[in-house]
C-alpha cells in the first residue's frame, strides 16, 4: 500500500516480523537465491547478518523476500524517484489574449511572447476576444490569426480554431524546444570534428 509523506510517494513493504506468508523464496545480499525456507528462519538468517529481510514481491506463490538493509534501501528509493522526479516536466497551458483590432507592434510584441513560451515548452492558447459590434466580422479575427501563424509556423503546430460565444481561441503547440535545437547542434557539430 502506497502512502504519501510529504511530496514523496513511498512503497509500504513488509519487513521481518511483518511478514505473514508462512514460507518465503529468499534472495540473499549479494542476489543469490537462497531458496524457500519458513519465515522465521528467514528472519534470524537476515539477523545474524544484522540485515532486515523485506517482502519485495507479495504477489508471487511463495512471497519472494530480500536479504537487506532495509533504511539504505528505503533511501535509494527515495533518491531514485527524487532523480526521475527532476528529469519530468508539465507543460503548462499558457493563455495569451488579443483583439481583432491589434496594431501591428503589439502584435509583433505577442508574437514574441508566443515563441518564448513556446521555447521553453510550453503550449499556447491565443484567446481573440470580440466586444460589442465587433462579434459581426469574425474574418478581423480570423485576419489576425493567420498574420500570428504565418510568423509562428518554423516553431509552433497549430490545432483548429475553436469558435465559443464571444471568442475565438487557438491552441499552439512547440515543434522543439531551443533545449532540443542545441543538443541537436552540438552533436552534428561534434559528429562533423
Amino acid at each position: 500500500m502506497p502512502h504519501s509523506r510529504g511530496n514523496a510517494i513511498v512503497k509500504r513493504l513488509s519487513v521481518n516480523e511483518g511478514i505473514r506468508a508462512r514460507e518465503v523464496l529468499v534472495i540473499g545480499e549479494d542476489g543469490e537465491q537462497l531458496g524457500v525456507m519458513p519465515t522465521r528462519q528467514a528472519v534470524q538468517q537476515a539477523k545474524d547478518s544484522n540485515l532486515d529481510l523485506v517482502e519485495v514481491s507479495a504477489t508471487s506463490t511463495p512471497p519472494v523476500c530480500r536479504i537487506l538493509d532495509y533504511g539504505k534501501y528505503k533511501y535509494q528509493q527515495s533518491k531514485k524517484e527524487r532523480e526521475a522526479r527532476k528529469s519530468q516536466r508539465a507543460v503548462l497551458m499558457r493563455e495569451v489574449r488579443v483583439r481583432p483590432r491589434i496594431k501591428e507592434h503589439d502584435l509583433e510584441a505577442k508574437v514574441k511572447l508566443i515563441k518564448r513560451l513556446l521555447d521553453e515548452g510550453d503550449k499556447v492558447k491565443i484567446l481573440m476576444i470580440f466586444r460589442g459590434r465587433e462579434i459581426s466580422h469574425p474574418e478581423a479575427g480570423k485576419e489576425v490569426f493567420r498574420c500570428m501563424l504565418d510568423q509562428l509556423r518554423d516553431v509552433a503546430l497549430a490545432n483548429a480554431p475553436q469558435i465559443e460565444e464571444r471568442s475565438i481561441s487557438l491552441v499552439l503547440s512547440p515543434l522543439k524546444t531551443t533545449k532540443e535545437v542545441k543538443k541537436e547542434v552540438r552533436e552534428v557539430s561534434s559528429a562533423e570534428a
